[in-house]
């Protein structure tokens, strides 16, 4: 059994749409075991199923605005619903761990309770996005290096390709580096030199420069960048859309023909709407950790809670950490000849 830990405190709308998601999961996915970590005595009434899932009393939620995560981890390291299932990873209590709580205390929490793998530099949230095609695409670094140096991304863009392959069954992804133009020597000095690795490596097929206004309709499978340019780059994507459809929807209410279209494609702007919904992919992978770490969106619902477990799983079943690491191994092994 795959044994995965919510964090049942985290997020705006806990406990409850963990608990449901937890149960929806259990229904839908027949090798998990699930262990909620939370106030306890609020979880039991709205527990209708506990058929494979556990309860662990951790009752205190880190805030979402906390300013100091790191402290925060620490100081509540026995009493967070989020420390206590970050901690399960390393006592071994559990495979993955999956939570919609505040994102900087839990890439804080995961740094110092779950440890980077043996070798990986610098660890990246990598959400998984929609895109005009129907096939899901990788964007990383989406806020955890604001600095960071091009062999690093070398690491992180070897692990999305793996995740590609194993999860989202992409034969042969190819990377692309997000970029103010798709010619060679555009941009930084830290882009030319990512540019220079990444077109030398085998690790991968190098697609080249890409720019951010085809984010949702690439010609590659996975995006990097660092941590601040494609952290605005997903919020300029998320808020866009959002935009998008509020003036679509104040477009078709302002006339009568207008409303009656809407209602006839009522069935085209639902199917729209749940295409680009980030809850039917689940959350966001923390790369280069020891274990998974799956960061759900703070206002996920039962099934967006329920994809996240569903993901959680299924990096599980196919040991897309381990793979990396064997990786890594090797890499250190050939540099200490």
């Amino acid at each position: 059994m795959i044994k995965i830990a919510v964090d049942a405190m985290g997020g705006d709308f806990a406990p409850k749409e963990q608990v449901n998601g937890a149960m929806l999961a259990i229904k839908n996915i027949k090798d998990i075991e699930i262990i909620l970590y939370g106030d306890t005595e609020v979880i039991k009434p709205l527990l209708t199923n506990d058929e494979r899932i556990t309860m662990v009393h951790a009752p205190y939620q880190i805030p979402m605005g906390e300013k100091n995560p790191i402290s925060a981890i620490k100081t509540n390291k026995e009493t967070s619903s989020m420390a206590k299932a970050l901690l399960s990873l390393r006592e071994g209590t559990a495979d993955a761990v999956v939570s919609s709580g505040a994102t900087q205390a839990l890439i804080a929490g995961a740094h110092i309770l779950v440890r980077r793998m043996k070798g990986f530099k610098r660890t990246a949230i990598a959400p998984v996005i929609p895109s005009v095609s129907g096939q899901p695409k990788i964007l990383l670094d989406a806020g955890g290096n604001l600095t960071i140096k091009p062999e690093y991304m070398l690491q992180q863009a070897y692990f999305a390709k793996i995740y590609a392959q194993e999860i989202l069954n992409i034969e042969n992804p190819k990377v692309g580096l997000i970029n103010i133009g798709t010619e060679p020597g555009k941009g930084r000095e830290l882009d030319h030199e990512v540019f220079d690795l990444f077109s030398e490596t085998k690790l991968f097929d190098f697609y080249g420069n890409m720019e951010p206004k085809t984010v949702l309709d690439p010609p590659c499978d996975i995006m990097i960048s660092d941590g601040f340019t494609a952290n605005i780059v997903m919020k300029t994507m998320e808020g866009t859309a959002k935009g998008m459809g509020k003036i679509l929807k104040k477009s078709l209410m302002s006339s009568f023909m207008g409303k009656i279209g809407a209602l006839l494609a009522k069935k085209s702007l639902d199917k729209f709407k749940k295409s680009m919904d980030a809850s039917e992919i689940g959350g966001a992978v923390i790369y280069g950790l020891y274990k998974p770490v799956i960061k759900a969106q703070g206002a996920s619902k039962a099934y967006g809670f329920y994809n996240g477990i569903r993901q959680a799983a299924e990096i599980c079943r196919k040991d897309v950490f381990g793979k990396v690491k064997a990786y890594i191994d090797s890499e250190k092994e050939t540099s200490n000849e």
